[in-house]
């Protein structure tokens, strides 16, 4: 699926700031692409965009309105419904990345029709995927894995791909989850692909390439959440990654959402990465690790970040705090 931009970020009444983080990722990454933001009565959250009515932004070229708010369950409210009509008649398209269809409330997909407008739900894939070949194919590739979900690994591939272009390196991020496709502008949803065609949809999504072009492949869940590995190991196998970065969050306690499970040794899921990567490219190797320090003081995030570098030998940053130059020389 491909979106069109600019976008007006619909914010809706989301209850608090983290109930927008999709739009706010979108705004972070893409700030060209958006225009501002669409809120409603009682919305507790604001992303620093000028605040727009749908006609301002349809007067000034929005071209969809995309739904940056999840509540609970990822569904569509009812009190949004009235406004994503008005966008519609005003001539933009919609996207969203909630787990119910817009296309499913009648009076949207009629509206749509009528206009000539898209429903875009990015979270659920538009066409069918091949399964897996396994063929090695031109081009480089790198994924970021996790020691568990919710760990950076959308936040650290950008700043790769980011890094990467500043050097004038051809690369490209490839989406694989509903914010990632909205801050890319298309993209495909893994989670959302039948099982046997995981590994196809991502050979499709980082096809066949220049020798020197880089395909920075956005990471979903890890092969040690017991929830979600069959996803992980599924983009193992299809991005055939030459490089491997893996993300890590130091202060959980257990896996995300799974009290009984322990979060994995860093060495242990390197490793455990590395093995499953080279069933389809002999090749891979981890050139990094990616440290979501937020939690902790300056002094001990510093110290953990040169401790985990020394025990495994890579160049080991805060993405966010830092960047990620030491991992792009390495590459280089």
């Amino acid at each position: 699926m491909t979106i069109e931009h600019p976008y007006l970020l619909f914010l809706g009444d989301a209850a608090d700031p983290l109930a927008a983080k999709t739009a706010q990722g979108v705004a972070h990454w893409r700030p060209e692409w958006c225009l501002g933001q669409f809120r409603l009565p009682g919305c507790r959250a604001d992303i620093g965009l000028p605040d727009m009515t749908l006609e301002e932004a349809a007067r000034a070229g929005a071209r969809t309105l995309v739904v940056g708010v999840a509540n609970r369950g990822g569904v569509l409210a009812p009190t949004w419904v009235a406004a994503l009509e008005t966008a519609l008649r005003l001539g933009m398209d919609i996207a969203s990345g909630l787990h119910n269809r817009l296309g499913d409330v009648p009076a949207l997909a009629a509206l749509a029709a009528e206009h000539g407008r898209r429903l875009i739900d990015v979270r659920h894939p538009t066409r069918t995927f091949e399964v897996a070949n396994g063929r090695k194919r031109p081009g480089k590739r790198l994924l970021t894995v996790g020691t568990d979900c919710s760990v950076g690994k959308m936040y650290t591939a950008l700043a790769i791909e980011k890094e990467m272009r500043a050097r004038g390196m051809k690369a490209d991020f490839r989406a694989t989850g509903q914010t990632g496709i909205l801050i890319a502008g298309d993209g495909v949803s893994v989670d959302a692909v039948v099982a046997d065609f995981i590994s196809g949809a991502v050979e499709w999504l980082s096809p066949a390439n220049d020798p020197d072009h880089w395909d920075v492949i956005e990471g979903q869940g890890s092969l040690f959440h017991a929830s979600f590995a069959g996803v992980s190991l599924g983009l193992l196998h299809g991005a055939q990654p030459d490089a491997l970065v893996l993300c890590h969050e130091p202060t959980r306690t257990h896996m995300r959402g799974l009290p009984d499970y322990g979060v994995p040794d860093l060495k242990v899921c390197l490793e455990a990465n590395e093995a499953a990567a080279r069933l389809t490219n002999p090749a891979a190797r981890c050139v990094g690790i990616s440290v979501n320090t937020s939690q902790m003081a300056p002094e001990a995030a510093a110290d953990l970040l040169a401790r985990i570098s020394d025990d495994l030998g890579l160049p080991t940053v805060d993405a966010f705090k830092d960047g990620v130059a030491p991992i792009v020389d390495r590459l280089i």
